[in-house]
């Protein structure tokens, strides 16, 4: 595949591994969401309920070349139809010029022999898992046999929606032309998504034609899809897409701000935001892997306690997480009690939690895992006795919230390379972030309270880490006041 001519969004695949793309942005200084009511996504209300296509409505007219008029193409043409009417509205609110909708889609089978290949952007389609727009010739391309079956499968029709979503995002880009032949890769990418969460805004609100999304576990497997879909290793030369905790960010920024806040996304602000956060594994043959065991979360709580000092620092026992406590419940494999500010760990359950699922693993995971999914659970109890010593509510939504924000101010500062290690010979490493944020969209236990409570948006618990990553210990006790 040639970068120069096609802007991938979703997924390229070599025969048997998919490899897909993503975006981003900051929060300093400027509020991404709205904190007063922890029920509330970005302003909206936290809905259950529908989820994927309207029952009753009829397909789009809409038609793409070579499609076979199965229920892969009538999905996404639907959700071209319907991303199309939101640019056509919103476009001129955000940019100059006239908004001019993309006329020519394709449809191909990456099953299909040779001797049935198409060209789309002067590539042959055959085996190409791909899902792309075009810059040669302004149109979009999707495969209908492997990669959007491969996404509505691990990740539901809304994951097949976004990512049409994020390729038209390329088409707005080039049309707006806040993008040129110099544009690094990983800034249109970014924007890509960005715009793709702005899209996804409006079917929240409920004003697609064709489709619904709730903002609990609706919203939480888009951006779960967007989690698989990133560069694992940033060492690969190929890795110009982001990490998934800027994917995710670059969700969010489009989802609260729509598309005025997309523009903002440039090289020197993807520079800014990353900051400290490493970006090469460098030598490590581990990938930054660790075991989670007695000697790390001993550096760990060294670190935490360097980081982030409380007056009176909690005990540490190993032996189980069943601590009986008077005023919390146990939140296995790790339980903070207020009454004796203690934190018990169950071990055994910790190292298991932290185990990165690296073989055998499908080619778009449900849940990025490694050591860093345990750690952050660590912290988040830390998180808790750090609120104790403030004396500031131990129960309730904004609590679990507090935790995760606290957990990411730690999370962050653990990159610092002035930090002693003295302190606690533990840093982080690329991909860190990601297996916080998939723990936090799966469980959400690095965002519960001491009962173990947790607000049901994961969009709202990865909002508040990445605002502790980003920010600091006051970032968090303003926002969760």
């Amino acid at each position: 595949m040639r970068a120069r001519r096609l802007t991938v969004a979703c997924t390229v695949l070599t025969l048997i591994a998919i490899l897909l793309s993503g975006c981003t942005r900051d929060v300093r200084g400027r509020a991404v969401s709205i904190y007063d009511d922890p029920f509330k996504v970005a302003g909206l209300p936290t809905t259950s309920g529908p989820n994927g296509p309207r029952a009753g409505v009829a397909d789009s007219t809409l038609t793409a070349a070579n499609s076979d008029g199965g229920p892969i193409d009538k999905l996404v043409l639907n959700a071209l139809e319907d991303i199309q009417t939101y640019w056509q509205a919103e476009y001129p609110r955000d940019f100059d010029g006239a908004f001019k909708p993309v006329d020519k889609f394709l449809s191909w089978s990456a099953k299909a022999p040779r001797a049935q290949a198409m060209q789309f952007c002067e590539e042959s389609t055959y085996r190409l898992v791909n899902a792309a727009f075009c810059s040669l010739d302004g149109s979009i391309g999707w495969d209908r046999s492997v990669l959007l079956p491969t996404v509505q499968e691990t990740f539901g029709k809304m994951a097949v929606v976004m990512v049409l979503a994020h390729e038209y995002g390329h088409a707005i880009q080039t049309m707006a032309n806040i993008v040129s032949r110099k544009t690094a890769t990983l800034v249109k990418e970014q924007q890509a998504d960005c715009f793709a969460g702005a899209f996804i805004r409006n079917v929240a609100e409920g004003k697609s034609k064709h489709f619904t999304i709730n903002t609990s576990d609706g919203l939480n497997a888009v951006l779960a899809a967007t989690v698989a879909i990133r560069d694992d290793n940033p060492s690969d030369p190929g890795s110009v897409h982001g990490s998934a905790f800027e994917r995710v960010t670059a969700v969010q920024i489009g989802f609260t701000d729509g598309g005025k806040g997309c523009k903002g996304i440039d090289t020197k602000e993807i520079d800014r935001r990353r900051g400290n956060l490493p970006q090469s594994f460098g030598n490590d043959t581990t990938n930054g892997q660790s075991d989670v065991d007695r000697t790390n979360l001993d550096e760990l709580s060294k670190a935490m306690a360097d980081i982030m000092p409380i007056k009176k620092e909690p005990k540490y026992t190993f032996d189980g997480a069943k601590l009986n406590c008077s005023n919390g419940k146990d939140t296995e494999p790790v339980t903070y009690c207020p009454s004796s500010n203690t934190i018990g760990t169950d071990l055994p359950a910790l190292h298991d939690r932290g185990v990165a699922d690296d073989d055998g693993q499908d080619a778009l995971p449900v849940k990025v895992t490694g050591d860093f999914t345990a750690y952050v659970v660590y912290i988040s109890r830390y998180a808790l006795a750090v609120q104790q010593s403030a004396g500031q509510a131990l129960k309730g939504a904004k609590t679990g919230l507090r935790a995760a924000c606290l957990s990411g101010v730690i999370t962050g500062k653990l990159a610092d390379p002035n930090r002693s290690k003295a302190n606690g010979n533990i840093s982080l490493s690329p991909g860190d972030l990601d297996e916080a944020v998939s723990g936090l969209l799966t469980d959400g236990l690095a965002a519960s309270d001491t009962d173990g409570r947790t607000v049901p948006s994961g969009f709202s618990r990865v909002d508040a880490f990445r605002a502790g990553v980003l920010g600091n210990q006051n970032t968090c006790t303003s926002r969760y006041s």
